[in-house]
């Protein structure tokens, strides 16, 4: 019966398009229009997907453009394409298309419709998700920070009003843009998700419909909308949309049975409209600090496909490549409660088949291409080769400012005051560090310091003001654990200056905390009573170039002092200075570019620039991530600029590698395999 609807719709549309022809000639859009119309088609009957009337297994992998830079997207689509895939699916993170409200950017790495128009060019079609949540690892979930600013507060995912009309303002932006990109248009979008993984969150049906609602508005009513939830009875009873043409897909634990799954997803379909699809098939794990890296083994991931493969069942691998979190995007997660925070990797390697610098010539590439070409319909294109990497060797890096002095030069104007600390975002700040700094009196006894809630890592400085003295480095309270320190015993004519570094170390992208606003959140406390009267600045990394080019503090080194030689190193007292943030800065010449790494084995904790390119964070005395990506786009041919901001201790030789590795061995782990 769909069959022959198909063929009489066609036959109705041929005739119109004739007797047409007769009276007036039609515009070339109007035509292709009406041509696309005839011949592009999506749509679910049968317990099968059906593109342009024929059955479509869709074969796909989350693929995140905002994870690969603009000039490796098409190489990360071929080497997709040669696994056997068929389907791009990807997010679409509102905080990288809108920082800071009402700033919108569609450009380089956020510039989405280059990234569908390439993944239509290169024969995938796309299965989008545009949330607003996405979760995916990503900051706040892929909310704007700025939503956390607003008074009274918003209550994200939910029929909240408030919430709902940032919703509809930042999707009748969005949507329109993708409008000419479904595939009924010509392009390559065949569905797009509602949320993401609601179910695992709450019960707001409400909410759910507007924004089916809103996506229809937007769309139209022929497209193929789509929830995706955990495979059990709880989590699909809260997330699906019943009663609605949405059609409900399922995730679940890759070692799981995926057929009785399969089943529990016809009750929440309607009848005929439940092709079993996998809608994230997990190729490995994330990892946080602190942990081992996740790995998970190749032939027992690829024998999961194959058992729903071989009964016709779909998959999206997730992910089929991971990438990076560059800059500060990275999310993170909580276990048993707010405090028991877990920030990720900079790497979002993912232990995906095509690896975070694109090589697939690896176990896991080869299993799952196996599998996949076992049941692919068409043959695969040759097996692509690793891109070139690599190191350019160490070199050398001279302190040029420490921080505290930075921010002593910032206009007044910047700095707010308030007779409490405030949060980041109430302060206009939404990524990166803030500055706290106040001033006590030392009445002679162990002062002891308390910050009952700080998000996420804070590190303690006092000084004399009267003194030229550099200021010294009390302690650091952490979220997670929360100790208390004792300040140390200055004599200071004048009141004691209190200096807190506070570091956003990515905001939670799941669960019941989300709502996760960084900086101090509460009194601080000195000897029990509460310390009044802040002043509070942001970190300025918006000005890395100006900083590279501050004069170094240490004038005695020599011409060469930033490539290793012979030449005996000068002599620089690091000691008193160990552990006070400041940026250094060095560089490496690069005759022809290729894919490199940075390794920081031997340095504390930090943040670093290529060329001006936020490579993300770098902390291997918690590893496991010991080495940053630096993609062969950032390089050019001559000389390198490398700024880092050490915030603990700087490697005492001052030296960073350019390596043609990953390494994820620091912090005493090893690599763990997780068994599915």
């Amino acid at each position: 019966m769909a069959k022959l609807q198909i063929h009489l719709n066609f036959t109705i549309t041929s005739i119109f398009l004739f007797i047409l022809s007769l009276y007036a000639p039609l515009s070339t859009s109007t035509s292709q229009q009406l041509h696309n119309a005839q011949t592009r088609k999506f749509e679910i009957s049968d317990d099968m997907f059906w593109k342009d009337g024929k059955p479509f297994r869709i074969l796909g992998g989350d693929l995140h453009y905002f994870r690969v830079l603009p000039e490796y997207w098409e190489d990360r689509l071929l080497r997709a394409k040669a696994l056997g895939l068929n389907a791009i699916q990807t997010y679409v993170p509102w905080n990288l298309h809108e920082p800071r409200q009402g700033q919108l950017v569609f450009e380089g790495i956020a510039d989405i419709v280059a990234f569908l128009q390439l993944c239509q060019k290169l024969d995938f079609v796309v299965l989008l998700r545009p949330g607003p949540y996405i979760c995916g690892e990503w900051d706040l979930g892929g909310f704007p920070a700025w939503l956390l600013s607003i008074e009274p507060a918003v209550k994200l995912r939910s029929s909240d009003p408030a919430f709902l009309g940032l919703v509809e303002k930042w999707w009748g932006i969005l949507l329109p843009k993708m409008a000419p990109l479904l595939y009924s248009n010509g392009g390559p979008i065949i569905m797009v998700q509602i949320e993401n993984e609601f179910g695992s969150y709450g019960d707001d049906k409400p909410y759910l419909h507007h924004l089916v609602k809103l996506a229809r508005s937007h769309l139209g009513e022929d497209l193929t909308l789509y929830t995706t939830d955990g495979g059990s009875r709880e989590t699909l009873e809260k997330g699906t949309i019943r009663g609605s043409t949405v059609y409900s897909a399922v995730d679940f634990t890759t070692g799981d049975d995926p057929w009785p799954i399969f089943k529990l997803q016809k009750e929440f379909n309607a009848p005929g409209k439940s092709p079993p699809l996998s809608a994230e098939f997990y190729t490995g794990w994330l990892t946080h600090w602190g942990e081992n890296i996740a790995r998970t083994d190749a032939n027992s991931t690829a024998a999961a496909l194959g058992k729903i493969l071989e009964k016709n069942g779909s998959a999206v691998l997730y992910m089929v490549h991971g990438g990076t979190n560059f800059g500060f995007y990275n999310g993170a997660n909580t276990g048993g409660g707010e405090s028991d925070y877990k920030p990720d990797l900079t790497s979002y390697d993912y232990d995906a088949p095509i690896t975070e610098f694109g090589d697939v010539d690896n176990a896991k590439f080869k299993a799952l291409r196996r599998v996949i070409e076992q049941y692919s319909a068409v043959s695969l294109p040759p097996l692509p080769r690793n891109n070139k990497k690599t190191g350019y060797g160490n070199f050398r890096l001279q302190r040029t400012a420490f921080l505290f002095d930075v921010l002593d030069k910032i206009d007044h104007a910047d700095v707010l005051e308030s007779d409490d600390p405030v949060s980041m975002e109430v302060f206009g700040e939404m990524f990166g560090l803030v500055l706290y700094a106040s001033e006590y009196i030392h009445k002679g006894k162990k002062d002891i310091l308390s910050i009952p809630k700080v998000h996420d890592r804070a590190q303690v400085f006092v000084s004399c003001p009267s003194k030229n003295k550099r200021p010294k480095y009390a302690g650091t309270i952490e979220r997670w654990s929360n100790q208390a320190i004792g300040l140390p015993n200055l004599k200071c004519i004048s009141p004691i200056k209190l200096l807190i570094l506070v570091e956003n170390m990515g905001r939670v992208n799941y669960g019941p905390y989300m709502f996760d606003r960084k900086g101090i959140l509460s009194s601080v406390y000195l000897n029990g009573k509460p310390i009044h009267k802040w002043k509070m600045l942001s970190v300025p990394f918006h000005k890395i170039p100006k900083i590279q080019k501050i004069n170094p503090i240490f004038q005695n080194a020599p011409s060469d002092y930033n490539k290793i030689s012979s030449h005996k190193k000068p002599i620089i007292n690091l000691d008193s200075f160990l552990e006070e943030p400041a940026f250094y800065v060095g560089s490496f010449d690069v005759g022809k570019a290729h894919d490199s790494f940075i390794s920081f084995t031997g340095w504390g904790k930090g943040i670093a620039f290529v060329n001006g390119f936020n490579i993300g964070r770098f902390w291997p005395s918690m590893g496991p991530q010991c080495n940053l990506y630096v993609p062969a786009p950032i390089l050019h041919h001559g000389k390198n600029v490398v700024v880092i901001l050490e915030l603990e201790s700087p490697n005492p030789d001052l030296v960073l590698s350019s390596v043609d590795h990953p390494d994820f061995t620091c912090g005493s782990r090893s690599s763990k395999v997780h068994q599915l």
